[in-house]
């Protein structure tokens, strides 16, 4: 499932929208969030985490272009929703996955969809796909350890015993292999940074796992994963097949 929030200062625009996707998409994308203004989109983002934001950018006082400024990692998709042409430019310069000109048409929805699903399939490219799969291949990385600051200093962990990392806001929990928790005072983003050299994936924007301690993946009910210590998470829509594809090679 696809989780999407919509950002429009237009009422009618924010309900017609709305009203497309339920009645065309509601088996692949889901509405999270409705939002009137930018900075009622941008707490939404933090709050929902959305996969996909359609973003209107002519807004009173405002410009929906701006929203990119508040985040240091955009993590999400941008369909921009526009009754101006010429901004069309700026869309593609801003990496958007696509535009959609007012009164916006269940066709060309679909195409924007469409062209979303698609560049996810191909969003890992394949050196980086390489990339891990080499780091699940190291076999020298067992006794050495990592130093997570904390609240009160340092703790030196064996990154072997890593099983995954789960964010929580401006800080990390690191859960290990005996079942404890650390909690690390840097976010996820920076964390991932400190096992980049590791055979770590991020399946979504909240957690980090250890490839080696994979025990099942589904995609019943939504792509999960579960891991040795029985814990089940879920893998975002768009790192889906990135993650099959490292699952599928390590086994041959």
């Amino acid at each position: 499932m696809i989780h999407a929030i919509i950002i429009d200062d237009e009422q009618p625009a924010r309900e017609y929208l709305s009203l497309l996707i339920s009645r065309y998409f509601s088996e692949k994308l889901s509405v999270d969030k409705i939002c009137a203004s930018l900075h009622e989109g941008i707490e939404a983002i933090y709050l929902h985490k959305p996969d996909l934001v359609f973003l209107d950018i002519e807004m009173p006082g405002e410009n929906g272009l701006q929203l990119f400024n508040h985040f240091e990692e955009v993590d999400f998709s941008v369909i921009f929703t526009t009754a101006y042409r010429e901004y069309a430019i700026e869309a593609v310069k801003r990496s958007a996955v696509d535009y959609l000109l007012k009164p916006i048409s269940p066709q060309d929805l679909q195409s924007a969809i469409a062209l979303y699903e698609k560049k996810q399939l191909k969003r890992m490219t394949q050196s980086a796909l390489t990339e891990i799969l080499q780091k699940l291949n190291m076999s020298n990385g067992t006794d050495e350890k990592i130093a997570f600051p904390t609240m009160t200093g340092f703790e030196m962990v064996k990154v072997d015993s890593i099983v995954y990392c789960e964010a929580d806001q401006n800080y990390t929990n690191v859960y290990t292999n005996d079942g404890e928790r650390l909690v690390v005072s840097r976010a996820l983003l920076k964390v991932e940074e400190m096992l980049l050299s590791y055979p770590f994936f991020r399946i979504h924007k909240s957690h980090l796992i250890n490839l080696k301690y994979v025990k099942s993946f589904s995609r019943q009910d939504g792509a999960r994963v579960t891991l040795d210590n029985g814990v089940t998470l879920s893998v975002a829509f768009r790192r889906v097949e990135a993650f099959v594809q490292i699952l599928t090679r390590r086994k041959k």
